[in-house]
């Protein structure tokens, strides 16, 4: 009998396109149809999913297809794969966690909009009341960019930097998987208590990405 192929005997052409999005996952954990720059790979990946799941498994990394966002997310199976953000960075990510389910579940709204200035108040307002001043715009713009790139968020910048346009993405409710906003609100209850004076950790473990930041 004839043996099954195998992914090593794929078409060069073929495995160059398994090779581009393993990479995509492993940097970025998904990728995003939505994207004009990631429309054609996502389309070729939903054709041959089996070959990307098998590939991806090697790596450590199941994948899911979600249709209705057009994207196709990894999840790492091991916390050596997983992203770890630094303070800021979760810090950023509570407070958009927070934007999207207020309006998505509390308000019925379809999209998650909001503006820098609205999710700086959001920071202060709900994680750190005590705080002396804003994350610095610099810093901030490098993390927002940093969910775009992940799909958690669509980023549209402007000038003043406040006026930058945010877009929070479903997709940040696997990232950052709290069942509820008190398993949120417990989360972070940690930071009012660092803004206390207790030491905050260098860095804190929230999201199953692809992959340590690139």
């Amino acid at each position: 009998t004839d043996e099954p192929k195998g992914l090593l005997s794929l078409p060069e052409s073929e495995r160059d396109r398994l090779s581009e999005a393993l990479q995509i996952l492993l940097a970025t954990g998904s990728i995003n149809g939505v994207d004009s720059n990631r429309s054609a790979l996502y389309h070729w990946c939903r054709q041959y999913f089996e070959w990307l799941k098998e590939i991806a498994a090697l790596s450590g990394l199941d994948v899911a297809l979600i249709h209705e966002e057009r994207l196709i997310q990894a999840i790492p199976r091991t916390a050596a794969l997983r992203l770890r953000l630094k303070q800021e960075e979760t810090l950023v990510w509570l407070a958009l966690w927070y934007a999207g389910d207020v309006r998505w579940r509390d308000e019925g709204q379809d999209q998650a909009f909001l503006s820098v200035a609205e999710l700086n108040d959001l920071i202060r307002d709900q994680l750190l009341p005590d705080a002396t001043g804003p994350i610095p715009k610099g810093r901030l713009r490098d993390i927002l960019r940093m969910a775009a790139r992940f799909n958690l968020i669509r980023f549209e910048p402007a000038e003043p930097f406040e006026e930058s346009g945010i877009e929070v993405l479903p997709a940040i409710r696997r990232i950052i998987p709290f069942r509820d906003l008190a398993a949120w609100t417990e989360t972070a209850a940690t930071f009012h208590r660092e803004s206390d004076g207790e030491n905050p950790s260098e860095d804190d473990e929230t999201s199953d990405t692809g992959e340590d930041e690139p």
